[in-house]
């Protein structure tokens, strides 16, 4: 037992020490690459043509409180929110009820959105709705504001349950193009079916990265596919020296046969 304990702090330390060189890789100006994500890709193209219709967005974070998942889809929602802003667009933010503490801070979000610009004049807090705290109450509020306001495209981005294909067939009969991503696996058929583009699997984590190249992130990325690498380097040769050498190995099958 001390043995194994021993080596798992070792490979612990293996793959904290990747996370902090390539995070002083990219803070030094070195250029990490981070494999391209469609989906994000045509963040700008919802923003443009909600633009061209005269007509707003709608960015909805799901059911999460404050939590990873949750702070993970404001980062997102930031970058949205700057891209509108800069062409006039507005953006809706439905916010779910049933973590109170998560209003302000999603408000606290949308309005330094409009400061990064330069328009600090242009937030409107109407902007940001604070919706029920049940789960389909929440979903009608969200489906009403699509309707009424006739988005042209809808982000959903977070956490998920029953109401994914709720708000995504809303979107489609308002004609919103639509961009979602979760980490709720269960949630994702719905996703693909309805939505145009989807964030699929650990892209929902690479996704802020992806779009702020924040050194941090980007080095914590980079020094996480690493050590995936590594862990599946070990698992397979744990693998070759098992068939050739383990007690059950395939000479001594042969040798049986």
């Amino acid at each position: 037992m001390e043995h194994s304990n021993t080596q798992t702090a070792v490979l612990l330390g293996v793959l904290a020490l990747f996370i902090v060189f390539n995070v002083l890789r990219a803070r030094r100006g070195k250029e990490l690459f981070i494999r391209r994500i469609p989906g994000v890709d045509h963040i700008d193209e919802a923003i443009g043509r909600a633009t061209e219709m005269g007509r707003p967005l709608l960015f909805s974070s799901g059911l999460g409180g404050l939590d990873i998942i949750t702070l993970q889809a404001l980062e997102i929602m930031s970058h949205v929110v700057r891209h509108a802003a800069r062409l006039n667009t507005r953006v809706l933010v439905p916010v779910y009820g049933g973590d109170p503490p998560l209003f302000p801070v999603v408000e606290q979000v949308y309005r330094e959105a409009y400061v990064a610009e330069g328009k600090p004049e242009a937030f409107n807090p109407d902007d940001v709705r604070f919706l029920s705290g049940d789960q389909f109450a929440y979903a009608s509020g969200v489906m009403g504001l699509m309707h009424r306001e006739k988005v042209a495209g809808t982000f959903l981005f977070g956490y998920f349950a029953a109401e994914s294909l709720l708000l995504a067939e809303t979107g489609q009969q308002v004609g919103a193009i639509q961009l979602a991503g979760t980490p709720q696996t269960d949630q994702i058929p719905f996703f693909v079916a309805a939505c145009d583009y989807t964030i699929i699997g650990e892209e929902y984590w690479a996704t802020s990265a992806y779009i702020s190249r924040e050194p941090v992130l980007l080095g914590s990325l980079v020094g996480q596919d690493w050590s995936k690498i590594l862990i599946a380097i070990i698992i397979l040769a744990g693998l070759v020296l098992a068939l050739f050498y383990g007690p059950n190995n395939w000479f001594s099958l042969l040798w049986k046969i």
